[in-house]
């Protein structure tokens, strides 16, 4: 799978184009500054996004390619942000986070939960989750995503993978995809923004 991410992004174009996902730059406008975690960041488009609106990110990948395209990405905006590569359920941080932005993260399903748990520790309490993915119907459209229905989400599965959060937001929508080549037209999308509640 490793291969095919660098091969998909050793392409000139930008895959997935280099705008912010239009639901990440939506809920990030309407929170203050801080730190921010973007987990399988690909090449970069909402880490410079967030890092020209003066947040602090790190952001990590298991695309060599990916981290290389991301860097030259924020090299051309003028901005800087901490670019690890590794796996997701190897991700270690001694900061924690404010914001944990997830955008279009699918992952085998046998470690699905156990990849948004690990993260999830990396979230201060009060902090926040900003989530999109394709639903299980997006099997029905061809604008992109697993073709594994398993890798795909329902609002029941993101409630169990996200157990621990207060959703303020979770729903399933229809919408028209226009990020690069690869996310193109119509598609069905789960979103949620979630927060962390605080220890009683």
């Amino acid at each position: 799978m490793k291969d095919f991410w660098n091969n998909r992004y050793q392409e000139d174009e930008y895959t997935y184009g280099t705008r912010p996902n239009e639901y990440f730059k939506e809920k990030l406008r309407d929170l203050n500054q801080g730190i921010l975690l973007l987990p399988a960041e690909g090449q970069g488009r909402n880490a410079v996004y967030a890092a020209l609106q003066n947040w602090e990110v790190t952001a990590f990948d298991y695309s060599e390619v990916g981290r290389k395209k991301a860097l030259e990405l924020a090299k051309k905006n003028g901005v800087e942000f901490n670019y690890q590569v590794c796996d997701a359920l190897d991700f270690e941080s001694e900061t924690l986070f404010d914001v944990i932005g997830f955008s279009f993260t699918h992952f085998p399903v046998s470690i699905q939960k156990q990849v948004f748990q690990n993260l999830l520790k990396f979230l201060k309490p009060g902090g926040h989750v900003i989530f999109e993915g394709f639903s299980k119907e997006q099997l029905n459209f061809s604008s992109g995503g697993p073709k594994d229905k398993d890798m795909l989400f329902s609002r029941d599965e993101v409630k169990d993978y996200f157990d621990g959060l207060e959703f303020l937001e979770l729903r399933k929508d229809f919408i028209v995809l226009d990020e690069g080549d690869y996310h193109q037209g119509e598609a069905s999308v789960i979103r949620f923004f979630a927060k962390k509640p605080f220890e009683v």
